[in-house]
């Protein structure tokens, strides 16, 4: 699969500012895997609270961004229906491990392979990288399930 552009995202997620972690994706393999980056600006908003003086990314928040990511693979794996007619909820997360702060100018690699998806609920082997340092890595479970009428 082509890379997809932040107009694609949208399309899938309904995340949107400030919430929206991830910038693009750059390859993905349906039903197997998926690698996207979030540019991390010192214009962020958590970052004036988390810590003023010395800025960094909130760990829950690089587990959402790869949380959405792998949403995103779900979708493109025929697991989620596409365009808003699906929602993914987090329904559980593994293993979580920092290994490395990010910072602003940081470019977060992100990166989630399907470990298995049976009756609606998928499990995600992630990772985000910095400069192919880890900076975090974790398995996540979601719930898939059909998004309510407007």
């Amino acid at each position: 699969m082509q890379t997809l552009d932040i107009g694609e995202i949208l399309k899938q997620l309904p995340h949107r500012y400030p919430f929206l972690l991830v910038d693009r994706v750059l390859s993905c393999d349906p039903g197997v895997s998926i690698r996207g980056l979030k540019n991390v600006t010192f214009n962020e908003p958590f970052f004036q609270g988390h810590f003023p003086g010395f800025p960094l990314m909130p760990g829950v928040l690089v587990i959402e961004a790869l949380a959405q990511l792998s949403a995103l693979l779900a979708f493109y794996s025929g697991d989620a229906k596409p365009y808003g007619k699906s929602l993914i909820y987090f329904a559980g997360i593994d293993g979580a491990r920092f290994k490395r702060q990010v910072i602003p100018g940081d470019q977060l690699i992100l990166e989630s392979e399907v470990v298995r998806v049976i009756r609606g609920i998928g499990k995600f082997r992630t990772r985000a990288t910095v400069d192919g340092e880890l900076a975090c890595e974790a398995e996540l479970i979601a719930a898939i399930r059909d998004a309510p009428a407007p």
